[in-house]
């Protein structure tokens, strides 16, 4: 997928577990983690404002665009 999550490096950065990002954002930890491995097809934009307000960083920190092929059965409707 084009589109890599890093919030696994922000989390790092930030020295913070999922488990403390997602009570402090207020979604579950099972969607926090679907979110990482990037298996989501969108995130809304008030979920990854308040991701950035508890990490401290812009939303280009935590998404970045890496040329290949959309997976397979994804049409361009999206």
């Amino acid at each position: 997928m084009p589109i890599v999550v890093t919030l696994d490096v922000m989390l790092a950065r930030r020295k913070m577990r999922s488990r403390e990002l997602a009570e402090r954002v207020g979604i579950t930890e099972a969607n926090l983690s679907l979110l990482k491995s990037g298996k989501v097809r969108g995130v809304r934009f008030d979920t990854l404002s308040r991701i950035c307000e508890v990490l401290q960083c812009q939303p280009g920190e935590l998404l970045a665009w890496e040329p290949g092929p959309e997976p397979e059965g994804r049409d361009d409707a999206g």
